[in-house]
């Protein structure tokens, strides 16, 4: 059992405040937008043992059996599968979305063969994994999340009173679901001139309209304006969640967060294409095989109680999410799993306990389990616990 030491990434979309309010620190004036918790390459977690502080990339990987067990190793290989990250958002991140295995691995094996260095802009698959997600809300949370219908996107297009937007709005009466969908998402990746412009212009003159929706597509405009990605995310279903609610993100489905704190939790991968709100790489040849316009909209989430604690379902094995809400002077709660776990405080202070020794956590603080570890998790306040999909059989 292990206290991490945890990388703040300070991205541009970041909060100033989320971060260090739910921590107790003063802010920085930087923005703090995710703290990073994992084994992940490019900002692992670091742990002291002895004198010495390691990476926990490193321990995993002078014993992996040890730190993940054998049948962690056997399905996912000599690493830790999954990523667990507090989110704060301040403003907009890129539309986006993710392959999924299949797509992924042919991928990366192609852009091995065509020589494409792994850390070229316009490289789209950086590994060969997929990288499902999910998020958890810890205040309210906004955000985008699959397709509107094709519809009630035509109908918020006709709304903005644009002239140039009519055809897409046409398409998308006239057109089957999916296939209107996807021929109007790959023309708005590619706008004719002066209509990114005026669809903002449009937007502006719709702020304090009272309609959530409507509110936070101006506010994108506001945020990245001239990206053509503003396009995009009209055509995205807007999501509120409530503290406690959740949404699970599966390959091939846009999405981008606009603002909140959250506890996310993902495959352990860095193949994410990016469809705009960014200034990053845009494939739109390579997206339009990836995205999956007829998929089902995505649903929020409620945790169900299973055992003594609250599972978020995923329908993958990569990871596992679950959160206990701790009173003072209850019974401990057991954490002895043949898997390795995370388990991050968010609210009041927690107490991990395995072979005699004890930490205190408090919120944004977490601590590793290696697999077998014998603990027990006490306290008041909220926990959550990340750990692999197949640890107990349960999604």
């Amino acid at each position: 059992m292990d206290l991490l030491q945890n990388t703040v990434q300070p991205y541009d979309w970041g909060s100033l405040t989320l971060l260090p309010e739910l921590m107790g620190v003063p802010p920085t004036g930087v923005p703090q937008a995710e703290l990073w918790m994992g084994a992940h390459p490019a900002a692992p977690s670091r742990l002291r043992k002895g004198e010495a502080v390691v990476s926990l990339d490193r321990l995993i990987s002078e014993d992996p059996e040890g730190e993940l067990g054998a049948a962690t190793v056997r399905r996912f290989g000599p690493r830790l599968p999954f990523l667990v990250k507090l989110l704060a958002a301040d403003a907009p991140l890129s539309v986006q979305v993710h392959p999924d295995l299949a797509q992924a691995q042919a991928g990366f094996r192609r852009e091995n063969a065509l020589g494409v260095p792994l850390g070229a802009p316009h490289r789209n698959y950086r590994d060969d994994q997929h990288k499902p997600e999910m998020i958890v809300a810890l205040t309210p949370f906004r955000g985008l999340c699959g397709f509107r219908a094709p519809e009630d996107c035509a109908d918020l297009l006709d709304s903005l009173r644009v002239p140039s937007l009519r055809p897409y709005s046409e398409a998308l009466r006239a057109v089957p679901g999916a296939q209107a969908l996807a021929e109007v998402f790959r023309a708005f990746l590619r706008p004719p001139g002066g209509l990114v412009d005026a669809v903002a212009r449009a937007l502006a003159a719709t702020t304090g309209s009272g309609v959530s929706a409507v509110d936070a597509y101006a506010g994108i405009a506001r945020a990245c304006p001239r990206d053509p990605g503003l396009l995009s995310a009209l055509m995205l279903r807007y999501v509120e969640l409530a503290p406690g609610e959740a949404l699970f993100l599966g390959a091939g489905v846009p999405h981008a967060y606009l603002s909140g704190l959250g506890v996310e939790i993902m495959a352990s991968s860095d193949n994410v294409l990016r469809c705009g709100l960014t200034s990053k790489h845009v494939d739109a040849d390579e997206l339009a095989g990836v995205v999956r316009f007829g998929a089902p909209p995505t649903r929020v989430l409620t945790p169900r109680e299973v055992g003594g604690e609250e599972v978020y379902p995923a329908p993958v094995d990569d990871f596992r999410l679950s959160r206990y809400v701790l009173r003072g002077g209850g019974p401990p709660r057991p954490l002895a799993l043949d898997a390795p776990q995370i388990v991050l405080c968010t609210e009041g202070a927690v107490t991990v306990s395995s072979a005699g020794e004890t930490l205190r956590l408090a919120p944004g603080s977490s601590v590793y389990l290696r697999a077998g570890a014998e603990a027990a998790l006490r306290g008041d306040g909220t926990a959550f616990r990340a750990t692999t999909g197949t640890a107990l059989g349960c999604r």
